[in-house]
């Protein structure tokens, strides 16, 4: 098992400067990949392009760079840009962001989200391999057929023919698109108690096209707290759980609201969603159960963090991406040292 580090996107408490220390010491430490995020602030690929040209060996990966947010096309024109730019160190992961986002900020409909990532995807791993780019899909048609455009191809060549694509996936369905159509999953919440059950939804998809698991590359996004007390550490998630199984997204229409029902917290994740929803977030904060939040973070002492990295590690997790829940610049850079030292300690690391 290898590790990761997820800096999620821009907000009040972060800066450019931060996250670009934070990624350069996991790149000094042999992290695999820096993952950034976008969602209607700092876009994924501005940032990532920037740590790129600061860090040497660490893969730098879009977790996620949004489908409604480009075209197929723009979307293959700034992966093949970003890899040649880090010498073949992109990875680009894709996810269609929520119906609020999509129609709300981006004013693309919501509507078939998985037919919609197929084409998409598709059509990105023929503009990267420099391949004519003619599609007849039921969301894209290229060219359009009534007017003066013509099939093209990439302009220039970049480092590699294929760029590892990865699919931000929730339901068992999108699980199964991405084990046929990705090299990836990126995960949240995910519980090594519950991992059976979504890994069989993407070796059903592996299965369709003749592969098995081996080779794909699982990803969780792990909130990690470094303390001696557990409980104490799970206070500095709470909020982070609450605000996505009660607020992303509508009552009718939350991912993350779902995936907690299918994990047996079905009663907590509705009153978590009412409280949240009638803007009660303290309240919501504490009704997220403690074993909820256990089961889906890295927390307490060095100790016990390479214990359940082991657990991460024999329930199908390739890369281990940790979310630093700390105060500061140097808190997070000895929370990365931290964990390091915890998967050495554990014997799972590569």
């Amino acid at each position: 098992m290898r590790l990761g580090l997820s800096l999620g996107y821009q907000t009040a408490w972060s800066t450019p400067a931060d996250h670009l220390a934070l990624a350069q010491e996991a790149d000094r430490l042999g992290y695999s990949v820096v993952w950034a995020a976008e969602a209607y602030g700092s876009d994924s690929p501005s940032m990532l392009a920037w740590m790129a040209g600061q860090t040497e060996r660490i893969d730098v990966g879009a977790a996620v760079m949004q489908i409604p947010a480009r075209t197929p096309a723009a979307t293959a024109m700034t992966a093949a840009t970003i890899d040649a730019l880090s010498g073949g160190r992109f990875r680009l992961g894709l996810g269609v962001s929520g119906p609020q986002v999509s129609e709300g900020w981006h004013g693309v409909r919501f509507a078939k989200p998985l037919a919609r990532t197929r084409e998409f995807v598709d059509i990105v791993k023929l503009a990267i391999a420099r391949k004519e780019v003619a599609y007849d899909g039921e969301h894209y048609t290229l060219p359009l057929p009534d007017g003066p455009g013509k099939a093209l191809r990439l302009g220039f060549h970049p480092p590699r023919e294929h760029i590892p694509i990865y699919l931000a996936a929730v339901g068992p369905k999108n699980l199964e698109l991405a084990g046929e159509i990705a090299d990836g999953w990126l995960a949240v919440f995910y519980a090594p108690e519950f991992a059976e059950e979504q890994l069989a939804s993407v070796a059903a998809g592996r299965a369709k096209v003749g592969k098995e698991l081996a080779g794909f590359d699982v990803v969780p996004s792990v909130p990690v707290v470094i303390g001696d007390d557990v409980a104490s550490c799970a206070e500095l998630v709470r909020w982070y759980a609450a605000l996505y199984v009660g607020g992303m997204g509508s009552r009718q229409q939350n991912f993350y609201n779902q995936l907690a029902t299918r994990m047996g917290y079905g009663d907590a994740a509705r009153e978590v969603q009412d409280l949240y929803l009638a803007k009660r977030q303290r309240d919501a904060a504490a009704a997220v159960p403690m074993e909820f939040i256990d089961r889906t973070s890295l927390l307490g002492p060095k100790e016990r963090i390479a214990e359940r990295m082991r657990e991460y590690a024999a329930a199908g997790v390739t890369t281990l991406s940790v979310t630093l829940f700390v105060a500061d610049r140097d808190s997070g850079v000895q929370t990365l040292r931290t964990v390091a030292e915890a998967l050495d300690l554990s014997g799972v690391g590569e």
